[in-house]
């Protein structure tokens, strides 16, 4: 079947799946405009760079932790329920991240609630979203659905970066003290995690897995079993990828920006919208490359040269060419996304679909948690500021060789030809 004559995605989403969607841009939104605020905020209440680091890589490892004991139980008590229960649990983080500043009290609540440092996906609705997804719409257009719940994740994270450095840089002009300002994108962090949870509550049960998959729970130990060694391997080098990723988190890009260029907030801001715009419109692009040279070659070979792109960026000798050279690395490097997230549904058996996208998820979120320590305090040092960008883009081609090399025979699970592509 070619590309033309297969159905368009968007109009294969049934009502849960546009809620879905609705919900994907809602958290982004939030996460977006935090992602630029954090750092500066927590620096700006008297937090070093050093313990700020640590205070992200608990709060991420917090989240592994809390992530992987719900999705690992949506199945059972409902994918509805759970994702409510994350949004309340944003809420929580919000509130209390605007309401104090002592520091123990930020870590208790970075670890047990849920905030984004670097304006993508932290938290259980990622996993069940895309195994919700997987069982709302047809197989042969889930990669292209997944592309274009990256667009519009990609999108809401753009406008929230511009949002939050935007309102702060003009909060700060009408009289507001830089904390001020930040606090103000915090309280609407909290807010929209309860717009969030309004959005989860109108899912209906036809997103919840069926009866004959489901039963009284997983018939696996966490929910997967012929393809444990398959997800295994695949949550490895998510882990690796993501550690790497970690080093350069979009809040302390935010930060060396600011540091290394002068960058304003508003300028911040106006930055990370324009490279999350480029980062979500290459996700449309991987659903259309990989009918052609199939789910593993997209994810590698565009992957490597975003990688190259993002080691140049502390090379740059102004604020201009760096934006540029970011820019580059955006325009290619999301579109990886759609296409890992459709593959690991793809290799596994559909009632190992949700633990499946939760130990992957989990493993690239135990990644991620990890790096902003060591981040943090070679940020701290203006010597080492530009190493994590050396360390992140060589860690990644790391993972790239290590994933071709791996999987480049591993096929979808799928019968149909025409679905081996996506």
């Amino acid at each position: 079947m070619s590309y033309v004559d297969r159905p368009s995605p968007l109009s294969a989403l049934p009502r849960d799946g546009r809620i879905l969607f609705v919900t994907r841009a809602v958290r982004l939104l939030a996460y977006g405009a935090m992602s630029v605020i954090l750092v500066l905020y927590l620096t700006g209440l008297g937090v070093s760079p050093s313990r700020t680091g640590l205070l992200l890589t608990l709060t991420l490892a917090g989240d592994v932790a809390i992530s992987l004991w719900l999705v690992t139980r949506a199945d059972r008590v409902g994918r509805r329920r759970i994702l409510v229960v994350g949004a309340a649990l944003m809420t929580a983080a919000g509130l209390v991240f605007a309401g104090t500043r002592t520091f123990g009290v930020l870590l208790i609540a970075g670890i047990v609630g849920i905030i984004s440092p670097s304006g993508q996906e932290v938290g259980p609705f990622l996993p069940i979203e895309q195994a919700a997804l997987s069982q709302l719409v047809p197989g042969r257009v889930r990669t292209a659905v997944f592309g274009w719940y990256t667009l519009v994740g990609a999108f809401a994270s753009a406008a929230g970066a511009l949002i939050g450095g935007g309102l702060s840089q003009t909060l700060q002009r009408m009289a507001l003290t830089p904390v001020a300002s930040y606090r103000v994108i915090v309280v609407g962090y909290a807010a929209l995690g309860l717009v969030l949870a309004a959005c989860f509550a109108r899912v209906s049960p036809a997103a919840e897995p069926a009866r004959t998959e489901a039963g009284h729970g997983p018939r696996y130990a966490w929910g997967v079993g012929p393809s444990r060694r398959v997800v295994l391997r695949l949550s490895a080098l998510f882990a690796l990828d993501s550690f790497a990723g970690g080093f350069v988190v979009q809040s302390f890009a935010a930060y060396w920006f600011h540091v290394r260029f002068g960058a304003a907030p508003g300028e911040l801001g106006a930055i990370f919208f324009g490279a999350n715009l480029l980062a979500g419109a290459s996700a449309l692009l991987a659903a259309r490359l990989a009918t052609r040279i199939g789910l593993v070659r997209t994810m590698v070979f565009t992957h490597l040269p975003s990688n190259l792109l993002l080691i140049l960026v502390p090379l740059m000798p102004d604020l201009r060419l760096a934006v540029l050279v970011l820019f580059a690395r955006f325009s290619i490097s999301q579109m990886d996304v759609p296409t890992r997230q459709s593959y690991v549904m793809a290799v596994v058996a559909p009632e190992e679909r949700s633990a499946a996208a939760g130990i992957t998820g989990v493993a690239r979120t135990t990644g991620a948690a990890i790096a902003p320590l060591f981040a943090g305090w070679m940020f701290a040092r203006p010597a080492l500021a530009s190493l994590p960008f050396f360390l992140a883009g060589g860690l990644k081609i790391v993972y790239d060789l290590a994933l071709y090399r791996g999987f480049r025979t591993v096929h979808p699970r799928e019968t149909e030809p025409q679905r081996d592509a996506v």
